[in-house]
């Protein structure tokens, strides 16, 4: 080899170990200024990331099981009776007023108005019917559709009740 040779593989190892340093070096420097900066987590996305990750059902097995299902159901309608809707009146003319009137008044889903004559074969089910089909819902013959109490889950039977003994008062 000539000696211009080994003096640019000199030169150039020179060159390639200086540039690892320096590469080190900054590989080093930003570890240490990330170590140093603290992380940002707002409570508002630790929320959102654990409710995210959250299980979706759990398995109930054997006996142990059978009882943790039963206080996951008590807790579960628990939750629902504290969610009665408004505020677990049982004035008739409040529920109807706030959520039986867009149908009832309108006659919209073949709903029967406030008018006797839509009400006279109705009627003559049975009161005990017509709690029923205000519970549960119902499709009539004639292509009525009556969502399970009126499409609020969250009202109580005693509540639909009400409401339907207020709308046959008002039909007198």
């Amino acid at each position: 080899m000539r000696n211009y040779d080994l003096v640019f593989l000199k030169h150039f190892s020179m060159v390639l170990a200086f540039l690892a340093a320096v590469t080190v070096g900054l590989i080093l420097f930003a570890h240490h200024l990330n170590g140093l900066i603290p992380a940002e987590v707002s409570p508002v996305a630790v929320k959102q990331t654990e409710a995210r990750i959250a299980p979706t059902g759990a398995v109930y097995a054997g006996s142990t099981g059978a009882a943790q299902q039963a206080a996951a159901v008590a807790a579960a309608a628990a939750a629902a009776a504290s969610q009665v809707a408004y505020g677990g009146t049982t004035d008739g003319s409040v529920i109807f007023n706030n959520l039986c009137t867009g149908c009832h008044t309108s006659g919209a889903g073949g709903a029967p108005t406030l008018d006797k004559a839509h009400w006279t074969a109705r009627i003559a089910e049975g009161k005990d019917t017509l709690y029923k089909h205000a519970i549960e819902g119902y499709h009539g013959p004639d292509g009525g559709v009556m969502p399970p109490k009126g499409g609020n889950p969250a009202l109580t039977d005693e509540q639909v009740k009400a409401t339907v003994d207020w709308i046959l008062g008002q039909l007198k």
